[in-house]
């Protein structure tokens, strides 16, 4: 008789262990999946975050600006012709203001992106042993160990110098620098879209209630807003909605007051 065999004890055991395992698999498999696609998902939610900060912010600004300036006209006492006129007038001046000012701003961040990345390549041109200890040095700050650090500077070095430097050192990536067009067109136009909710609950409202329609309405388009965009970024919708109620509220406060001050009818 073989002496390896098993006693009945260790192989009931074996075969209890096996069998836990075999149970336990698809929970396993099921928990990687659902990691893997939070991981996917967190993933794209930082690949949204330039054109989803154009968006938000744009359809905010022309949400709010635009009540807040209706808001005091209409504590004013201005009919409905004046109302449109300088609805109109805050959409077609905001929308401008948006556009340009985000392609100034994004253009100036990709000008400072290329200088960058343009000095790193002449760094890695003429001084590429110190640029591989500078990459080396921050994988060691990073954790990893002196020999692992160095091994992996090594070998990003060898397939792609410049985008490591660009990423790890310069916190940049080379293929996806920032879009002022993009920024521009999608900043102007999510302030039209905010500005026409106003503008169309202005003129539909009757003289009486339109000041609270306008605030009313623009409250809930902003918690909307704050919400959303948040969940757009991957982030808790809560303190993002109350935060912009809070603004937008106050903002339509000192505007309605404004107004008041001028209390006069407006032919």
């Amino acid at each position: 008789m073989s002496t390896n065999a098993p006693a009945p004890d260790e192989a009931r055991q074996g075969l209890s262990l096996r069998s836990r395992t075999a149970r336990l698999g698809p929970s396993i498999g099921r928990g990687s999946r659902r990691l893997t696609t939070r991981r996917h998902q967190e993933e794209h939610a930082g690949h949204r975050a330039t054109w989803l900060r154009a968006a938000i912010l744009g359809a905010n600004d022309g949400l709010l600006s635009t009540s807040s300036l209706l808001v005091g006209v209409a504590s004013a006492s201005a009919d409905s012709t004046v109302l449109l006129a300088t609805g109109v007038a805050a959409l077609v001046a905001g929308a401008g203001s948006m556009a340009i000012g985000e392609y100034s701003s994004v253009s100036s961040q990709r000008d400072a992106e290329r200088a960058d990345l343009a000095i790193e390549a002449e760094e890695l041109r003429e001084i590429p042993s110190a640029e591989l200890d500078e990459l080396a040095a921050i994988y060691r700050g990073r954790g990893l160990s002196k020999e692992l650090a160095r091994e992996v500077a090594e070998a990003l070095t060898e397939h792609d110098a410049l985008t490591a430097h660009a990423r790890d050192e310069l916190g940049i990536d080379p293929g996806a620098l920032s879009n002022p067009l993009e920024a521009a067109v999608v900043s102007a136009a999510s302030f039209a879209v905010g500005a026409l909710l106003p503008i169309f609950f202005v003129l539909v409202a009757g003289a009486s209630i339109r000041v609270p329609v306008l605030v009313g309405t623009t409250l809930i388009g902003l918690g909307v807003l704050g919400a959303v965009g948040a969940r757009l970024g991957g982030a808790p919708p809560l303190r993002p909605a109350v935060r912009v109620l809070l603004g937008g509220g106050a903002a339509m406060a000192i505007a309605w007051l404004v107004g008041q001050l001028f209390n006069v009818s407006v032919a």
